[in-house]
């Protein structure tokens, strides 16, 4: 379950298991991890740290704004692109994988790990 609810579910239980930090695969589970954090009287990011991915729209406007992992997007749909037009041209496509470098966007919902 890739949603909000989800996130929160999940975080929940990591949250009982002592966790201080989340990385989550999309940014709706990630937000879902912030509601689960502070619903146990828990402060984002001062007690635990929550990442997203994909950097969706509007992520800097929530309450922390979210670290997230943003895509490469318009270099990976060329490169789509570039390789479809080969094959309807009929030419050989290369075989070897394509590699994107994300990028980390550093936000407010992360913090350095209290020394105790």
């Amino acid at each position: 379950m890739f949603s909000l609810e989800g996130g929160q579910a999940a975080a929940t239980r990591l949250l009982e298991a002592g966790v201080t930090g989340i990385v989550c695969a999309s940014d709706p589970l990630a937000l879902g991890a912030v509601r689960a954090a502070r619903r146990r009287g828990l402060d984002v990011p001062r007690d635990v740290s929550v990442v997203g991915f994909d950097d969706s729209a509007f992520m800097n406007c929530t309450e922390p704004p979210l670290t997230t992992v943003r895509q490469p997007i318009e270099a990976m749909g060329r490169a789509a692109v570039e390789i479809l037009t080969l094959q309807i041209a009929g030419s050989a496509v290369p075989s070897e994988e394509l590699l994107f470098e994300p990028e980390l966007v550093v936000r407010g919902s992360t913090a350095q790990a209290a020394r105790g």
